[in-house]
């Protein structure tokens, strides 16, 4: 079986730079053992593999390489170039989530826009080890996410957060059920209202680049304290990536770019 591959990086308009992901665009179903080995592979924070089921439909599911995610911002920015690369003649799709629901993602004035399903967050304790290790001094306000099982840590400072620098081998230590914690902060950059940054030792990864998933609840929560629908979000990791977020009804739209980093065959006997 041969499967067409790219590599993309998602949430940048600049090569090396946003977050790295692979789209497998496979021509029959795998099984789920197959698509773990395959993202275990790759070794990057997610790896999407897209079946097509119509014209403009397509099935897709996400995968670290320790286990499948329900949703993945970056791996759906980078499957939706590559679909829009591979088939010219597109300028919407809708995906078919195992996990999420129907997404739908068109391409507008040089643009890729994501609707993701808005989700609530809840006022929650947490662990002050984990806050201590990841390096976070005080914790504004803390919460919590049930469909992404993740934590949200506000702090006062940008800048500190962009200096954060979590001891990783120590926080693999700690025992916790959570898939990841994101720690944000309102942004001291005249061109953006929030930072944050998505950790997640415990799910595949040190720490994601640039995360679009996370939206659902974290456009929500800083438009919910500035008062505003549309938003700027800056993700302040060492490769950067940026992204416009707009709370409509019961959803987020999340508008960024990608850039393909290279393509070709998988080949698996």
């Amino acid at each position: 079986m041969h499967i067409k591959t790219f590599i993309i990086d998602a949430f940048t308009a600049e090569l090396f730079k946003g977050n790295q992901a692979a789209v497998c665009l496979i021509p029959m179903g795998l099984s789920e053992s197959l698509m773990l080995s395959i993202a275990k592979e790759f070794g990057f924070s997610e790896t999407a593999f897209v079946m097509r089921k119509d014209t403009a439909e397509f099935a897709i599911r996400y995968f670290s390489p320790v286990q499948e995610i329900p949703l993945c911002g970056h791996a759906t920015m980078a499957s939706s170039k590559a679909l829009f690369f591979e088939f010219p003649e597109l300028s919407k799709i809708t995906f078919q989530t195992k996990l999420a629901g129907d997404l739908t993602v068109v391409q507008r004035n040089g643009k890729i826009e994501m609707s993701f399903p808005l989700h609530p967050t809840e006022a929650c304790g947490y662990d002050p080890e984990l806050s201590e290790t990841l390096g976070i001094g005080e914790v504004q306000d803390s919460r919590y996410n049930v469909f992404h099982n993740m934590l949200l840590l506000q702090m006062e400072s940008s800048e500190d957060l962009e200096k954060l620098q979590p001891d990783f081998s120590k926080l693999k230590t700690i025992n916790t059920s959570l898939n990841g914690v994101v720690v944000t902060a309102k942004s001291s950059r005249a061109d953006f209202d929030y930072e944050y940054r998505y950790f997640f030792p415990w799910s595949g990864a040190d720490e994601d680049p640039v995360t679009g998933g996370v939206q659902s609840f974290l456009a929500k929560y800083w438009s919910e304290i500035l008062g505003k629908n549309t938003l700027n979000a800056f993700q302040c990791s060492s490769r950067t990536g940026s992204m416009e977020v707009e709370i409509v009804a019961n959803s987020v739209s999340i508008r960024s770019d990608a850039v393909i980093f290279s393509s070709g065959e998988l080949h698996l006997s």
